[in-house]
Parts: structure tokens; sequence; C-alpha cells
């Protein structure tokens, strides 16, 4: 199953490096492209828990790397929470 992390930059300019077992993210994100950050984690939440029942799928359980991955989405996103306008931009998928 292929691999993808997707680089992303969050509203105060921290970078952070994000893995998928899959690359379904590449159907959630475009590069370049900033979301808001409710749209953000809503698309992680979703690309994730496809990836993870993917890997269920392939090889009987679910890819634990993969809810960890959005859960530390979820608590990084709840620094942010305070700010109306805060987006998430994606800067790559590799």
């Amino acid at each position: 199953m292929p691999v993808m992390h997707f680089r992303i930059q969050w509203p105060d300019g921290d970078e952070a490096n994000c893995y998928s077992p899959s690359q379904v993210v590449s159907e959630f994100f475009t590069p370049g492209h900033a979301y808001s950050l409710d749209d953000f984690v809503k698309r992680s939440r979703e690309a994730l828990n496809i990836a993870s029942e993917r890997v269920r799928q392939k090889y009987g359980f679910a890819c634990s790397a993969a809810m960890d991955q959005l859960a530390q989405i979820e608590r990084d996103a709840d620094r942010y929470r305070d700010r109306a306008d805060a987006t998430v931009k994606v800067i790559e998928l590799v």
C-alpha cells in the first residue's frame, strides 16, 4: 500500500509533516491551497479514516499510525480555535 506524506503550515507559520498509509489524501488536498481550520480538520478526518479502513481491508486491522496522525492534527488544530480566520496551507504531498 503506497504511503503518502503531506506537509502543512499552521496559521502561526509552524510546519508539520503528516503521514497517511494511503494516497487517498491526494483526493482531499491540493498542494499550495489554504483551507479553513475546520475544513482542514474535517478533510483530514475523512481522508485518514478512509486510509485506515483501506489498511483494515488489506491486512485485517486498522492503521493505528493514521489514527495517531489524526489525533495529532486535532490536538494541534485546537491551538488555533480562537482565530476566526485561521487557515492551514497544504505545502506538498509526497
